[in-house]
């Protein structure tokens, strides 16, 4: 069964606050999905070539177009500065 300390390590790398019923919940959906993986490692795959579309997703030509301009596109910001975009930070600096 996967550790409720786990739960709150992987939570804090995707920034999720989770009340102790959530890492309890969550503790039990991931040794739920990590026991089906267990059982597909259990397969036979020799001889199975790997699935690929046949029909991959069409790209389209990257070309420039129109763009906004600078207080347009700034105009339901919740917070900017100095003509950008101001977003919390979610990098650690140690």
């Amino acid at each position: 069964m996967v550790d409720k300390e786990w739960v709150r390590r992987i939570a804090h790398l995707a920034r999720l606050k989770l009340t102790p019923e959530e890492e309890e919940k969550m503790a039990g959906d991931l040794s739920q999905i990590l026991e089906f993986v267990k059982q597909l490692d259990e397969l036979d795959t020799e001889g199975v070539k790997p699935f690929t579309s046949p029909d991959p997703t069409p790209m389209r030509e990257d070309e420039p177009g129109e763009s906004l301009e600078r207080e347009e596109a700034l105009m339901n910001a919740p917070e900017r500065e100095g003509g950008f975009f101001v977003v919390p930070r979610i990098v650690e600096v140690e």
